[in-house]
């Protein structure tokens, strides 16, 4: 991935990661479009960041996902880079019926939103001359949270997943590389002001410094989330589940 003069659409993009990469992206020179489903959030972000780009999209919707492929082909014929962001992270008491209802919208956003937005925009991306499919998954992928069971899942589900696209598009034009963070100064889960969780400015820093570094990376790994990603291949993995199920209660 050249972060420096692509046309990226970011879904999800609108706070936290997804919306600190696209300003990252944006001021090395790319084209950056951000979605996301509230539009006057979008319209506000257009207005404080002159030159963003804004879709309306609910990826948990195939309408809506089909109506942003066409608006996007129109306004932007040169896409290249995809990067699935959108996602939610939710507390589940699986000893609660009520859970179910959570977990089936995590399964929604975070699992069938990313396949259903590589199989709408993949068509388009064949047609370029390079291109990339950039998925997001979490450290809790390799070891799950235990109070985020679905969210864990999920990640692990689109690690899986991505692992098998890149296989299938080895002989294409397009490259598929998987962004794995660990815990960072965000809302999601509250975490904007938790210590143990990797400042967020911190983190873009560290992200565009290994795109720029290997664009031919297969995944986006910073130093921290070793901690996570590593624990089975350094049998650590029962000491680091230990550890995160003491956050459960």
């Amino acid at each position: 991935m050249d972060v420096t003069s692509s046309t990226v659409f970011i879904p999800g993009a609108t706070s936290g990661i997804g919306l600190g990469l696209a300003l990252r992206l944006q001021a090395r020179g790319s084209t950056v479009v951000v979605g996301g489903r509230r539009r006057e959030l979008l319209e506000q972000l257009a207005v404080t960041h002159p030159g963003l780009g804004t879709v309306v999209i609910d990826t948990t919707d195939e309408a809506s996902i089909a109506a942003a492929v066409t608006e996007l082909a129109q306004r932007h014929p040169t896409l290249d880079t995809l990067i699935t962001m959108a996602g939610i992270m939710e507390p589940e008491d699986l000893l609660d019926p009520a859970s179910l209802e959570v977990a089936e919208r995590t399964v929604a956003v975070n699992l069938l939103g990313p396949i259903r937005l590589v199989h709408a925009f993949l068509p388009g991306l064949l047609a370029q001359p390079a291109a990339t499919v950039m998925t997001v998954t979490s450290g809790l992928a390799y070891v799950p949270l235990p109070a985020t069971p679905t969210y864990s899942a999920t990640k692990a589900a689109i690690h899986s997943w991505t692992e098998s696209l890149r296989v299938q598009l080895a002989d294409t034009r397009v490259q598929v590389v998987e962004l794995v963070p660990p815990a960072v100064r965000t809302t999601l889960m509250g975490q904007q002001e938790e210590e143990s969780a990797m400042p967020l400015e911190e983190f873009l820093d560290e992200v565009v410094g290994l795109l720029q570094s290997d664009p031919g990376a297969q995944q986006v790994l910073v130093r921290r989330v070793g901690f996570l990603r590593d624990a089975v291949a350094e049998g650590r993995y029962p000491e680091v589940l230990a550890a995160l199920s003491g956050r459960h209660r």
